[in-house]
């Protein structure tokens, strides 16, 4: 079954943002290791914590996704 436009927009918006979420990780870890490298090992768990809150968002988001596609979650 093909879905409305409020759910295709939905499923976009949440594909989108745990793309965002994603890049966002990616980018965090970087500077976590430019500061770990730089000595700043406090900073870089800080980091390094933020980015596995992203990396959960990011998977309650795709798994959204999956439920607007599947029809488990339906807009009028």
């Amino acid at each position: 079954m093909l879905l409305n436009k409020p759910e295709h927009e939905l499923r976009s918006d949440f594909q989108n943002l745990a793309s965002d979420l994603r890049w966002s990780a990616v980018e965090l870890k970087a500077i976590a290791e430019r500061l770990r490298q730089a000595g700043n090992e406090v900073d870089a768990q800080s980091l390094l914590k933020t980015c596995q809150v992203l990396e959960t968002a990011e998977e309650r988001l795709a798994i959204y996704a999956s439920e607007v596609k599947a029809h488990k979650i339906h807009l009028e």
